[in-house]
């Protein structure tokens, strides 16, 4: 049985598709809140639809709701004036995670992000999953976009969710922590750090509810879940009997996943690879085409998604078998999320679940993207070539700096 150790029976979990249904979910969640909300996030961009769960944040907090929000130094960096004003008056606590100094990120130490997207509500409702708190027809870097990014995320109710609050609650007593020595307020920061260990009297807001699925939350740090999203990744590749369908926004996956790929497919399972197809950044971009040669001369089906930005990080496995796997998250399968990032990713082992993603995403393979075959591969310019292998020698080279192999 896959994961039996991670995967716990009882939860009622809602696949999410897109920044607009996810974003309606919750603000839905938040304004039911009674005592306490906290979210963490890569991006946190209040424009546009994203408005929404800042404002539904800053009502909750106006009502008496402990509200904690976590983001990313690099990711949002700091919040605007404007709304950092709102959240003060409005009493929203609010932390950066690992803001950038003076050196910003040239100091391979500060590499180490928050990627993961991660919300639970009055300790009875998680979400987990890629989207971001940004809205989905507009991006920082290329403006307004026709058509939404494609992402997911997942709702989840049941013992899962105790899990999610268990690490987000670490997460911030520790930030509170280094708060407290950057302040010089040393007992303080020692309390904080013991209370990073402690369940929080308000954590649990009445019975939980329960459910059919199995599922299991995956986290990836740097202490002691360095592998765990990788491993998952891993053992239900091997296990694979039927079909294979990954779903990857940055996609460079290390030497044993390759090879895992490529057993699977050697053994009659059907591999099927969803990847970007338009150009966002450029190490991502082009350091992910150097690995299509091998993948496609061992049978992987390659399609890129091109109707707008592919930012899922979601796979499912023999969906239509007795033992179906899928998973849900924040982590990509490139060096930047295995070895650098805080991740996490719920699994779920339902049918009802991974049937409802291997149906969206066959979706978008057929509808929104285009096969990539080993002639289109072959027919790539000098020029084109020449940026993959530079943009694969600067994500080595990064990995090196950071003492990482891959």
């Amino acid at each position: 049985m896959r994961h039996a150790s991670a995967l716990t029976d009882g939860h009622q979990l809602q696949l999410i598709e897109g920044g607009d249904a996810y974003f309606r979910r919750l603000v839905t969640a938040i304004d039911q809140a009674r005592s306490q909300v906290q979210l963490e996030t890569y991006i946190f961009n209040p424009h546009g639809a994203a408005a929404l769960v800042a404002e539904a944040l800053e009502r909750a907090a106006l009502r008496g709701v402990r509200v904690w929000l976590v983001v990313d130094g690099v990711g949002t960096g700091r919040l605007s004036r404007a709304w950092a004003r709102r959240f003060d008056a409005a009493g929203v606590q609010y932390r950066i995670y690992s803001p950038l100094g003076a050196l910003g990120l040239l100091i391979p130490s500060r590499w180490r992000r928050l990627h993961r997207k991660l919300c639970v509500v009055d300790g009875q409702l998680a979400f987990c999953g890629g989207i971001n708190i940004l809205d989905d027809r507009y991006d920082p870097h290329h403006g307004t976009l026709q058509h939404p990014r494609l992402d997911f995320a997942v709702q989840a109710r049941g013992v899962l969710v105790q899990q999610v609050q268990a690490s987000m609650t670490r997460l911030w007593w520790r930030l509170q922590a280094v708060r407290q020595v950057q302040q010089h307020h040393f007992p303080e920061a020692l309390s904080a750090l013991r209370s990073s260990g402690l369940d929080l009297p308000w954590s649990h807001d009445g019975e939980l509810a329960g459910g059919q699925a199995r599922a299991g939350l995956l986290l990836r740090d740097n202490v002691r879940n360095r592998k765990q999203i990788e491993r998952a990744y891993l053992r239900a590749i091997a296990l694979a009997r039927s079909e294979i369908v990954i779903a990857n926004a940055y996609f460079l996956p290390g030497r044993r996943m390759r090879r895992a790929l490529v057993l699977a497919t050697q053994r009659g399972v059907r591999v099927r690879l969803l990847l970007q197809g338009r150009y966002e950044y450029f190490m991502q971009y082009h350091a992910a085409r150097t690995v299509y040669d091998t993948l496609l001369a061992a049978g992987v089906e390659i399609h890129e998604y091109t109707r707008s930005f592919l930012h899922a990080k979601v796979a499912v496995i023999d969906a239509q078998d007795a033992r179906p796997w899928a998973t849900v998250g924040s982590s990509n399968l490139d060096p930047l999320s295995l070895l650098l990032a805080r991740e996490a990713n719920v699994v779920v082992a339902d049918a009802v679940f991974a049937r409802q993603l291997a149906q969206r995403l066959e979706h978008a393979m057929a509808h929104d993207s285009q096969r990539v075959d080993a002639q289109t591969v072959l027919s790539r310019s000098w020029g084109q070539r020449l940026r993959d292998r530079l943009a694969f020698g600067l994500m080595r080279l990064a990995l090196f700096l950071s003492g990482h192999r891959y």
